[in-house]
C-alpha cells in the first residue's frame, strides 16, 4: 500500500503534461468504476447503499471530486515529489480537525507539540524549496489534505455500517458523473502519447481500484489504526520516485521538513497511554 499510494505523484505529474486536470480524473475515476462495481455487486455491497446516498455522496465529493482534481492541477506547476512531501501533512490536519470537533482528547501537551512540530516541518518545506512558485497551487495542495482528512471522518460518522468497497464503487460512479460534462469540454486535440495513457491505467487500475481492494483487507487483517502507518511512508515513495524517475530536485529543506511532519505526525495522532491500574 505504501508503494502503490507513494506512486499517484509521479504518474500525475506525467499524465498532466497532455491532459487537463479534470480529463485525468475523470478517466481516473471512469476505469476504476468499470472495475469495481462489478465486483461490489457481485459481492452484493450496492443494496445496502440506497438509504444513505447523501453522505455517500458527501464523502465522493470530499474524498475524491475535489482533492484529485485539485491535485492534478496543482501538479501542472509543483514537483510531484514536493506535493507527495506536502500532503503528508494530512495526519496533522486530521488531528487538527479532530481537536476542535471533539472526537478525541482536545488540548493534550504531547497534541499540541506534534502539531507544531509538523507546522514547522511544513514551513521549513516550503519556505526553504519552494521559489517563483505562486500561492495558488500551494493552497490547492492545502485543499487536498484538508479533503483528505475530512473524508475519513464522515466515513467514520455516518458510513462506518455499510460496506466499505461498496462505498467506494459508489462514490467512485458518482464522481464519474460529476467530472463527466466537464471533461467533455476538456478533451486534448491530439491522441495523447503511450506515457500519458499508461499512466492514467495506471492511476484507475492500480493506485485506484486494486489500491481500493487491498486497503479493505489490509484493514480486516490488521485493523484500520494499524493500517494508517501507510500515511507516513508514501510520501517518502513519491519523492523517491519523482527524483530517481523524473530526476526532480530533492534539497536539504525537503529531507528536514518532511523529517519534521513525520514526528509532528506520530505525536499529534498518538493516543496518549492510560496507567496500568
Amino acid at each position: 500500500m505504501c508503494v502503490i499510494w507513494g506512486i499517484p505523484y509521479l504518474l500525475i505529474r506525467v499524465a498532466v503534461r497532455e491532459l487537463a486536470p479534470v480529463t485525468l480524473a475523470f478517466g481516473r475515476t471512469a476505469i476504476a468504476s468499470i472495475l469495481l462495481v462489478p465486483i461490489a455487486a457481485f459481492r452484493h455491497e450496492l443494496r445496502p447503499l440506497v438509504r444513505h446516498l447523501a453522505p455517500i455522496a458527501i464523502f465522493a465529493v470530499i474524498e475524491i471530486v475535489i482533492p484529485w482534481f485539485l491535485l492534478a492541477r496543482a501538479e501542472t506547476r509543483l514537483t510531484s515529489s514536493l506535493t507527495g512531501l506536502l500532503i503528508a501533512a494530512v495526519p496533522l490536519v486530521g488531528a487538527l480537525v479532530t481537536t476542535f470537533t471533539g472526537e478525541r482528547e482536545r488540548h493534550g501537551r504531547r497534541r499540541w507539540t506534534g502539531l507544531l512540530v509538523g507546522m514547522a516541518g511544513v514551513a521549513a518545506i516550503v519556505g526553504l524549496d519552494v521559489h517563483g512558485v505562486s500561492a495558488v497551487p500551494l493552497l490547492e495542495v492545502a485543499a487536498v489534505a484538508i479533503c483528505y482528512a475530512v473524508g475519513p471522518i464522515v466515513l467514520a460518522r455516518w458510513l462506518s455500517a455499510v460496506p466499505g468497497l461498496g462505498v467506494v464503487a459508489a462514490s467512485l460512479l458518482i464522481s464519474t458523473a460529476i467530472y463527466l460534462p466537464f471533461a467533455a469540454f476538456s478533451l486534448p486535440s491530439e491522441l495523447p502519447g503511450w506515457k500519458t495513457g499508461a499512466s492514467v491505467l495506471t492511476l484507475a487500475v492500480v493506485c485506484t481500484a486494486l489500491a481500493f481492494v487491498v486497503f479493505f483487507q489490509l484493514i480486516a487483517e490488521i485493523g484500520p489504526v494499524r493500517a494508517t502507518v501507510i500515511t507516513y511512508i508514501n510520501p517518502a515513495v513519491a519523492a523517491v520516485l519523482g527524483v530517481t524517475v523524473l530526476s526532480e530536485r530533492f534539497t536539504l529543506g525537503m529531507g528536514l521538513g518532511f523529517a519534521l511532519v513525520l514526528a509532528g505526525s506520530v505525536l499529534a495522532t498518538s493516543r496518549r497511554s492510560r496507567p496500568a491500574t
